[in-house]
């Protein structure tokens, strides 16, 4: 498994991933009907980094990098992972966490922040946790889960300069 910056050739096996997860809408707050180029620009083309991890030429996950907020905020960046449904549970968002955050320090960014976690999403939010991420904040039913209505968003934090 190689975890590498994702090259265009690549999007035909990032392009399947996403557009499940979308479209299933239970872990990201992103519109299901996400077109494939709004997609591809928002996960690959506008971050400051989006990377793949690949096992014998198929990608099985991937996460992009992106600054947070402008101006003071720029210090702090944001992530977002997705791992393909036949790859789960085989500790690939351990590594794209891991990774991401050495890599983000490599960009300079002393933070990382993920912005909205569901908290029904409860395997990220325990390996977020275990991997050194606080809970700094929590909004009440603030995303329409398709199946469980309206759930809590969790807003999570680690400081990664020493």
């Amino acid at each position: 498994m190689t975890i590498r910056p994702a090259r265009p050739a690549d999007w035909p096996q990032i392009w399947p991933i996403l557009r499940d997860t979308f479209r299933a809408g239970e872990t990201y707050a992103i519109d299901p009907e996400i077109t494939e180029q709004a997609a591809r620009t928002y996960w690959m083309d506008s971050p400051a980094a989006c990377h793949v991890v690949e096992e014998a030429g198929q990608v099985l996950g991937t996460y992009y990098i992106r600054t947070n907020q402008a101006g003071g905020g720029a210090h702090v960046c944001n992530c977002g992972y997705m791992t393909a449904p036949a790859a789960q549970g085989r500790g690939l968002a351990r590594a794209m966490c891991e990774a991401s955050q050495d890599q983000a320090r490599a960009l300079d960014y002393k933070a990382m922040q993920f912005n909205f976690v569901l908290s029904t999403n409860i395997v990220a939010v325990g390996l977020w946790q275990r991997l050194g991420f606080e809970v700094v904040g929590q909004l009440p039913r603030a995303f329409d889960h398709p199946s469980k209505g309206l759930i809590d968003a969790l807003v999570m934090y680690k400081w990664l300069a020493d």
